[in-house]
């Protein structure tokens, strides 16, 4: 079993295939800082090649998923004696965890309740799934404090399209859940945080039903085909496929198909 990292600004609960990471900074409304941060990238790089984790679920204590940026911490850290390089270093920095997070093996599923804005709701964008409560706030807000919504823009693009992202970033809007789901940011809208918990529930159950090397598999495919010319992409997506039939998994489902009964995976649950 992997040894996981020890933080402070993040809660890790390990529940069998399933390791919910939380943001612990309610006082700040989960604000993200380099402790949040680096934290939350060193989850990620342990856990990566462990398939007996499954899913990993994000959330936020005190019914708040995250306010974005440290704006307090971006006039002390940021505006102070330094140089240009060295900001957008760091700014450059939480694009690579963005791309951590979007392209993790695991399913990561985002619980968003009471606020998801600018870079929070730019991790609500590369959820796998991502549930949203409906009274939960949404903003892309950087333009108003007079910078750009940087390393979060191609990963909003990604999921709502060009024309949406244009309209959130470049007018500071304002919504809530039910907007969300119907944009494309948020999968599905809950009624209350009970109702949260629920249809996570149900998501995980269907994740239990998928082999997570298979799961790992589809992800890189997935991406993949977003960056390479269509006949690589294939031969990549054809080179996985074998590697999954010829793999324990593989032999497993088929067996398990043919013998009409479930898959050693599919037992365990979530």
């Amino acid at each position: 079993m992997t040894t996981l990292p020890a933080t402070t600004a993040l809660i890790l609960e390990r529940e069998e295939s399933v390791l919910r990471i939380w943001f612990n900074r309610p006082e700040a409304r989960n604000a993200l800082t380099a402790e949040v941060t680096g934290e939350l990238a060193a989850v990620l790089d342990a856990v990566r090649d462990d398939r007996s984790i499954r899913t990993l679920v994000i959330r936020g204590k005190g019914g708040v998923f995250c306010a974005g940026g440290d704006i307090k911490g971006f006039k002390s850290g940021m505006q102070g004696p330094g140089n240009a390089d060295e900001i957008a270093r760091g700014n450059r920095a939480f694009g690579d965890l963005m791309i951590k997070i979007n392209e993790q093996p695991q399913v990561v599923v985002m619980l968003v309740e009471g606020g998801a804005v600018g870079g929070g709701l730019g991790l609500a964008c590369v959820g796998d799934v991502t549930i949203v409560e409906r009274e939960t706030r949404f903003q892309l807000s950087e333009t108003s404090l007079g910078i750009p919504p940087a390393q979060i823009a191609p990963f909003v693009v990604e999921r709502v399209g060009l024309t949406t992202a244009r309209r959130l970033m470049l007018t500071g809007a304002r919504f809530k859940g039910e907007e969300a789901v119907r944009l494309g940011i948020g999968h599905f809208l809950a009624d209350g945080a009970d109702d949260l918990d629920r249809i996570c529930t149900d998501v995980l159950s269907q994740i239990a039903n998928c082999a997570p090397g298979a799961n790992a598999v589809t992800k890189a495919i997935l991406f993949e085909a977003m960056r390479r010319p269509r006949a690589e992409a294939l031969d990549f997506a054809a080179r996985g496929f074998a590697e999954c039939m010829l793999s324990e998994e593989g032999r497993e489902g088929v067996a398990a198909f043919i013998e009409k009964r479930k898959a050693r995976w599919s037992v365990s649950g979530a």
